[in-house]
């Protein structure tokens, strides 16, 4: 052998250039800067504490240990030759490799000797009780959230030496503190931090308190759903990453894929990979792989790096999942080959054994892992002791082939391990593998037997049938049966949903490898069903079946025993016997007792009842006296007979004759406050000498004997009684004491513990109902489970008398108790208590001022006024019909209603008219004819439902007077709403015209003169909107009758012209009294008249007379006049377009934008227009004003800039320019799209706007 001493840099071995390949020199580049960035780091194995001999008598254990550090981690390896030899530990990495060994010398104890030798004692442990005061339940987080779970504890004896480690497990497998797992641990405290949860991290968390003499446990489980997706629809990420085979130059890296509950199936995933101190991501597989496997070639030797997955669905891609831990590109057989021995500093010895130069032929030849498309090879290299490097040729052949085809043509193997890819399915193939070196290479190695490539069997099928059963009131344990095809089966995701609804969620988002799983976090009462999907590598599974719905409510279990076993009462031949019903009743009411009893100095205990007790009191009969018994007591539920009660005291069956009275029992508990708790209990069975005239009411603290009395100053008559002055936080225990005329008896049992501490949410309410006027006490539970009740009590005593219109009304954790007949007799104290919780409890106190108020508002409700905001009113209205109205604070739609004046009722029809608004509240009533013969007295009367109301208006004397002036003056205004129209002279009649919108086909009109109809001549066309009535005779009406309004010629009120820019040209406008197209009027253009044509369009509405120029040229310039031609005179109005330009864009503005974010854009372009155009810019439709985003500009009246700093995506969008004077205008679209750094630039299309005139 060759001994060479190696100057090693940090343990860094650098073998001579000639060695290597030429396929290895940009391994080398890589190298060198792998050691550039790493140099701080990497370190050679080291033994920090080395391994230490030891002497043991047989049978008796020994434990060796080291300690050894350097990086990358080192791999270290246990030797042993024989069971009394020396053990070694190589420890090593890619910077060499140490050992350190030891003897271990196994001594028999002769017999003569064994009882002579000392033995060790056998260790007995203090024993440590350990009670959890704070634990942490479920916790239902999502991607990406931070969890705490925390644990408080307590020890007895708590030694200061001996304190409980805490230790954190997930699903059975410990945890340390690392980059995804924060462990703080203190005396008594405990916390486990999941700094950014993960799917990797959703189980079962389990903190278990150790100690020499036992541990305590508690679990919960921590659920973690998918975060929101990139895209909309994309899958959940990949989890449970896992790295193989890890070689040279290769790894296989496995996940499990996510549930897809309501995303679209799973159709591929993509691995990439990082070196270890770079960000740089590189994509493995080009196209998307459907199984959940995938060997990644191409690794660096020596490099460290990280692994993710991201599943693929149609939708896109999901977010990649946690990286893997670190896993370093290294031959696992190289430091077989290699062994340092440490000299100190930076001097190495390394032995290389070089006695043959080619190397021996491989054997064992084998295929480790094999899949669809690759297999895995591996086999033992040939004994090798030479200085050159070694490489292996791989070799494979079809099994109907003959010819060897090389696999690994360009790059050589360096360790004994390959995998050979591109493989067909289900097809048998032979290998055979060669070792060379630069001397040449051996013989082929063996060929392996026959070896077939996997089939693709598909996902599994579907699991069997799934059954759900009750766990807690939170919780539901879900069973199903294995898929009759597993093919791999990876594990189970369940799926839940409410019944009656297709909204399926998921019960864990990590795959479950049991048929069994608990969903927590369910809500109690509610009901679900479950269905489940198995997963292998390509996917997951059709769903099962769903289970049967079940709702969630705690699993029943037998009761807990009764306890404190009291003796009320004794004759001499038989004991009264009272005990507390057990702590836990196991999901259903305890409703049956049995009692054992048990004579002193006898073993046998005996049955006293065959039919159950029903209550918590019973006489035991047929005792002898004097006599000394024991009692055990056991409680009966639906799940059947719990556990008996601890052994009672031994009871004397001795006569009471005591004077004073015997103990109380059934101490009850609420209305519990930070400073007060009232006591209720149960008198004595035995009275004593004469009748109870009190009782009195004693506390201690929790584990004092120092009583104190509540009430000592005076006896309280009633069964319960306020302990007052007490420390919030603090515990006590209370008793009672019965009295009568011979002094104060026996105390009553010491309670239970109760802590002096209110519980949120004890308030109780008493209102008034607002429909019905019924009096409640109302009171919703802060906690309440499927067995508990609400109990209602006046003055402590519960309500059981309801025929005086009481009724108690309980839905869900709000109870009521509601007075139907509210009379003076509901004064009093009123409490109710919730059974089954924390002693949740309130009471409220009616008092006769609050319950005189109280009938009040009663008396108000069922007998109801309606409100009025406005007292009955009136107004006059056009053609002098008077309008009454009123407005209420709120009526609804079956309100009904009737006037009258004085005293008769008015008709609400033709030609009157009433109606209502629901939503304002307004009622009214138009009278037609208002007349001198309308004085007096006007009323409404209203009913709406169960309410009333009335309203009256007088208007007699001066105040009728007004109101009739002013309906004749209304009736004159309307008549000016007619006009008077004299045709040319020799037609010898007029016309009365007036013009009215919608018409409809069944409108019918009437003429009046002095309140007679007047038939016109002729028919009346309903379809122009206005109404004439032709009459001749003219004269012969101004002598027969009044018209009852004067007439005035259109033209005096006709307004000076004025310019209105229309979609398609110039419009020219002369508002005036009123407009038909009978009227006599002409447009001129400088002194030609217009005509109505396509370039020119007359028209008007009924309020003005209008002429439209389309599309206007230079042509169109000029004066524009208006002639409107009465009989006696001609009214003119004239406007000049000579000279004026309407607004324009000339130019300057590109269709479309496209620009990087973050840069700075300015639309910039020339407008014309005379006078001065107005620019205005929008955004979608909306308008851009100056801010710090956007600066609006226009210089000199002609330039108008936009622009727009800072580019984002939200700037993206249609940009609309318009520039308008009064003459007209026009607008142009512009397009703009940004882009991020390094994308794409994206094709926009322009949308324009057209141009406008206006």
């Amino acid at each position: 052998a060759q001994i060479k001493i190696l100057h090693l840099y940090g343990g860094c071995i650098n073998r001579q250039a000639q060695y290597r390949s030429p396929q290895l020199s940009l391994v080398r580049k890589k190298m060198v800067e792998k050691y550039v960035r790493e140099e701080s780091m990497i370190r050679g194995p080291q033994f920090l504490t080395t391994l230490r001999s030891h002497t043991v008598w047989e049978h008796t254990p020994v434990k060796l240990y080291c300690t050894v550090e350097g990086y990358p981690t080192p791999l270290v390896k246990w030797c042993e030759t024989d069971d009394t030899a020396q053990y070694t530990a190589m420890a090593g990495n890619i910077h060499g490799q140490v050992s350190t060994q030891a003897s271990v010398i196994v001594k028999i104890c002769p017999p003569l000797l064994s009882s002579a030798v000392p033995m060790l004692p056998e260790i007995k442990y203090t024993k440590i009780n350990i009670t959890f005061l704070e634990t942490f339940g479920s916790v239902f987080g999502t991607e990406g959230d931070t969890v705490t779970l925390a644990a408080t504890t307590t020890a007895t004896p708590n030694l200061t030496n001996l304190q409980p480690e805490a230790q954190w497990f997930r699903d059975d497998h410990r945890l340390s503190d690392s980059k995804w797992v924060k462990i703080e641990s203190a005396r008594g405290e405990t916390k486990l931090t999941l700094p950014h949860l993960n799917k990797d991290d959703e189980g079962v968390y389990t903190l278990r308190m150790v100690t020499k003499g036992g541990d305590a446990v508690h679990s919960a489980f921590v659920s973690c759903a998918d975060g929101p997706p990139p895209v909309p629809g994309a899958p959940g990420a990949p989890m449970d990453i896992k790295i193989h085979d890890a070689n040279r130059d290769y790894v296989i890296v496995s996940w499990k894929p996510p549930n897809t509950t309501t995303e679209g199936p799973i159709i591929g995933y993509f691995v990439d990979r990082c070196e270890t101190g770079t960000e740089n991501w590189v994509q493995c597989n080009d196209s998307p792989i459907k199984i959940c496997k995938y060997p990644v070639p191409g690794l660096f030797e020596g490099h460290s790096y990280y692994f993710r997955v991201r599943a693929i669905n149609s939708h896109g891609i999901s977010k990649p999942s946690r990286i893997s831990d670190p896993i370093a590109a290294l031959d696992p057989t190289e430091f077989e080959r290699l062994h340092a021995i440490k000299l100190g500093g930076k001097l190495d010895v390394v032995i290389y054994h070089d006695d043959v130069e080619v190397p021996g032929t491989p054997s064992k030849l084998y295929a480790s892992e094999t899949d669809r498309t690759y297999v895995v090879l591996s086999w033992k290299p040939a004994p090798y002791q030479g200085q050159a490097p070694v490489w292996y040729y791989i070799e494979k052949v079809g099994l109907s082939l003959g010819a060897w085809q090389r696999v690994n043509t360009q790059v050589p193997v360096r360790s004994p391990r390959y995998a050979v890819f591109d493989l067909s399915e289900g097809k048998q193939y032979l290998f055979r593998v060669l070792a060379a070196n630069m001397y040449g290479s051996s013989e082929a190695s063996e060929p392996t037997e026959p070896i077939q490539t996997q089939e693709l069997h598909g996902v599994p099928s579907a699991p069997g049938q799934v059954v759900a059963t009750r766990e807690t009131d939170t919780s539901l344990l879900i069973q199903w049966a294995e898929p009759k095809e597993p093919n791999n089966l990876i594990g189970y995701y369940i799926d839940v949903c409410v019944k009656g609804s297709k909204d399926w969620g998921s019960a864990n988002h990590k795959p479950h490898k049991n048929n069994k799983f608990v969903v927590q976090g369910l809500t109690t009462g509610e009901t679900y069903a479950f269905r489940v999907q198995a997963i292998n590598e390509l996917g997951l599974s059709d769903e099962s079946q769903e289970s049967s719905p079940l709702s969630v409510k705690a699993a029943l279990t037998t009761p807990s025993a009764p306890y404190d076993i009291a003796l009320l009462a004794c004759d001499g031949e038989s004991m009264v016997l009272n005990w507390k019903h057990p702590v836990h009743s196991g999901g259903s009411p305890v409703v049956e007792y049995y009692i054992d009893k048990h004579r002193h100095g006898e073993h046998t205990w005996r049955e006293i009842n065959i039919p159950p007790i029903k209550e918590r009191l019973f006489k035991v009969e047929h005792l002898s006296a004097g006599a000394v018994y024991e009692f055990m007591v056991y409680g009966g539920s639906l799940a059947g007979l719990g556990a008996p009660s601890a052994p009672s005291k031994a009871f004397h069956c001795d006569a009471w004759t005591i004077p004073e009275p015997g103990p109380a029992y059934d101490m009850t508990f609420c209305e519990i406050r930070d400073d007060s708790v009232l006591v209720e209990w149960k008198a004595p069975v035995y009275t004593g000498a004469s009748p109870i005239t009190g009782y009195f009411v004693d506390f201690a603290k929790k584990g004092s004997d120092e009583w104190h009395c509540s009430n000592e100053s005076h006896a309280v008559s009633h069964r319960y009684h306020k302990v007052t002055g007490l420390e919030v936080g603090v515990s006590y225990v209370f008793r009672v004491r019965a009295a009568n005329a011979e002094g104060a008896g026996k105390p009553s049992l010491a309670s239970n513990p109760v802590v002096a501490k209110a519980v949120k949410g004890t308030e109780m309410t008493c209102t008034v109902d607002e429909e019905s006027g019924d009096l409640i006490l109302s009171f919703e539970s802060c906690q309440i489970t499927e067995s508990s009740h609400f109990v209602w009590k006046k003055f402590y005593k519960e309500i059981t008398d309801f025929s005086k219109g009481i009724v108690i009304k309980t839905e869900g954790n709000i109870s009521k108790l509601i007075f139907k007949h509210p009379d003076q007799g509901d004064m009093g104290c009123f409490s109710v208590a919730v059974t089954n919780t924390d002693g949740v409890s309130a009471s409220h106190e009616i008092h006769a001022e609050e319950l005189e108020k109280m009938l009040a508002k009663s008396y108000g409700i069922r007998h109801p006024v309606i409100p009025l905001k406005t007292q009955l009113a009136y107004k006059i209205l056009e053609r002098g019909r008077m309008r009454f109205w009123l407005q209420a604070e709120h009526i609804s739609s079956a309100v009904t209603y009737k006037f009258l004046a004085n005293n008769n009722e008015l008709s609400p029809t033709n030609p009157n008219h009433a109606s209502h608004d629901v939503e304002a509240g307004i009622i009214e009533f138009v009278l037609d004819h208002f007349t001198e013969d309308s004085e007096g007295t006007f009323t409404v009367q209203i009913e709406d439902g169960k309410a009333r109301g009335q309203s009256s208006l007088v208007l007699v004397g001066a105040d009728f007077k007004a109101a009739l002036a002013d309906a004749e003056h209304q009736r004159s205004e309307h008549a000016s709403l007619f006009g008077l129209v004299h045709l040319p002279v020799g037609y010898g009649f007029c016309c009365f015209i007036m013009q009215v919108d919608n018409l409809k086909k069944e409108t019918a009109l009437h003429w009046f003169k002095d309140g007679v109809e007047i038939t016109p001549e002729g028919p009346v066309n309903l379809a122009s909107g206005t109404c004439k009535l032709p009459i001749s005779l003219v004269i012969h009406m101004y002598t027969k009758g009044r018209l009852g309004f004067p007439f005035r010629s259109p033209g005096s009120s006709a307004t000076e012209l004025a310019i209105h820019c229309t979609a398609t040209g110039i419009q020219l406008q002369c508002h005036m009294k009123y407009y038909t197209e009978e009227m006599k009027i002409h447009w001129l253009h400088v002194e030609r008249k217009l005509s109505h044509s396509e370039k020119v369009r007359i028209g008007g509405t009924p309020a003005m007379a209008t002429m439209e120029i389309i599309e206007p040229t230079d042509k169109d310039k000029g004066l524009y006049h208006i002639q409107i031609i009465d009989t006696d005179k001609t009214y003119t109005r004239t406007i000049d377009l000579s000279g004026n330009e309407r607004g324009k864009v000339l130019g300057g503005l590109p269709d479309v934008v496209t620009i990087m974010e973050k840069k700075t854009l300015s639309l910039t372009c020339t407008v014309c227009g005379d006078p001065k155009p107005q620019v205005t810019w929008l955004k979608n439709g909306a308008e851009v004003y100056t801010d710090d985003q956007y600066l609006v500009s226009l210089e000199s009246g002609k330039f108008a800039s936009l622009t727009i700093k800072r580019v984002s995506l939200e700037d993206c969008g249609r940009y609309t320019m318009t520039v308008q004077n009064k003459y007209g205008g026009e607008s142009v679209d512009i397009v703009v799209s940004a882009y991020k750094h390094g994308d794409t630039i994206p094709q926009a299309k322009p949308t324009l706007t057209p141009n406008f005139d206006g």
